[in-house]
């Protein structure tokens, strides 16, 4: 298992209380595995202090202003290349029986292209593949990262890190088309209701403020000190608390 994937997917979960308690910890086993440089693992011990310091409401209402509320920040990545077309149902097919094979569960409502989703299946993965895998969609990663950046928010260093962790060259020509996409005004509330209006709006794969679809934290944290996999159904389960 490869904690570094792992923290970073619990740090792109709708933000709760277990998330912020957790947060300290989280910085502490990515500076154990240093997998990330120096410099990386700095900024995201910064954006963990200040969210475990943060008033709970305030970030979770950042959270769905950044990602919920803007198709161009949706952590969904295949809505970034595919749109609702049928190659997205395809591709996603893929993924899942991809996640199969690695022994992690998906339920029938979660979507398999939601990044903190794809980043715990990276975690059950032999290293290098898991970086491999995570070049696939670094071109999309890494247009979200500038995106959020742009916004100013502190989310922007998980895609820094993501990206760098990548490790592949980035193709001017693809991550232009990606740049090239208008960002969502998320307070204008009538073109918010256009870009939807085909479509049911869902915070996360779920609904965000169950925190149905990112890896438990607790159990996380539990998995990382004893070097083992976390159970395959890593994703909350309706009703139960962190």
């Amino acid at each position: 298992m490869t904690r570094t994937f792992k923290v970073l997917s619990a740090l792109l979960c709708y933000p709760d209380e277990g998330l912020q308690e957790a947060a300290g910890e989280l910085a502490e086993a990515l500076d154990a595995e240093a997998l990330l440089a120096p410099a990386e693992r700095a900024r995201i011990r910064k954006f963990c202090t200040e969210l475990a310091k943060s008033d709970l409401m305030d970030a979770q209402e950042h959270y769905v202003d950044l990602f919920d509320r803007t198709r161009a920040l949706s952590l969904h990545l295949f809505e970034h290349v595919h749109g609702e077309s049928r190659d997205r149902g395809s591709a996603m097919v893929s993924l899942i029986e991809r996640y199969q094979e690695a022994g992690l569960a998906v339920a029938a409502q979660e979507l398999p292209d939601y990044l903190p989703l794809f980043l715990e299946f990276l975690s059950l993965l032999p290293r290098e593949e898991a970086i491999s895998m995570l070049a696939e969609p670094v071109h999309i990663i890494a247009a979200l990262g500038e995106r959020i950046a742009k916004r100013r928010s502190s989310y922007a260093v998980i895609f820094e890190a993501l990206t760098a962790l990548a490790g592949k060259r980035l193709d001017p020509d693809e991550l232009s088309e990606l740049r090239a996409v208008e960002i969502d005004d998320p307070m204008d509330l009538a073109a918010l209701d256009k870009a939807w209006e085909e479509s049911e709006i869902k915070f996360g794969p779920g609904d965000a403020s169950s925190g149905d679809d990112c890896p438990r934290v607790a159990r996380m944290l539990d998995a990382m000190e004893h070097s083992r996999p976390a159970s395959p159904r890593s994703p909350v389960q309706e009703g139960e608390a962190l």
